[in-house]
């Protein structure tokens, strides 16, 4: 499997563009890599509004298979706010 994306610890409004920059230079970079699910790490994430919750939820819309991995407390805290618990919940794996 190719190496996980890791999340910055800010996913908000302000960092949402470079992040999303970022996201779509690794996931060009993981085409082709194997049939195996993409590994976003949620780890270091220590801040996140609507904006950073936005980017996430259109990974769905991959033709990949993909899933989070150790999604910080601030971002199950947010996406409990925000009704998104189930969804985190079906694209969490655990190591």
């Amino acid at each position: 499997m190719s190496a996980a994306f890791d999340l910055p610890a800010e996913l908000n409004i302000y960092g949402a563009l470079e992040t999303r920059d970022a996201l779509l230079a690794w996931l060009a970079a993981n085409a082709g890599a194997d049939d195996q699910p993409l590994a976003v790490n949620a780890a270091a994430v220590a801040e996140v509004d609507g904006a950073g919750l936005q980017l996430l939820t259109a990974l769905t819309r991959l033709d990949r298979p993909w899933h989070l991995v150790d999604p910080s407390a601030a971002l199950t805290q947010a996406c409990a706010t925000l009704g998104l618990s189930q969804w985190l919940a079906q694209h969490v794996v655990t190591d």
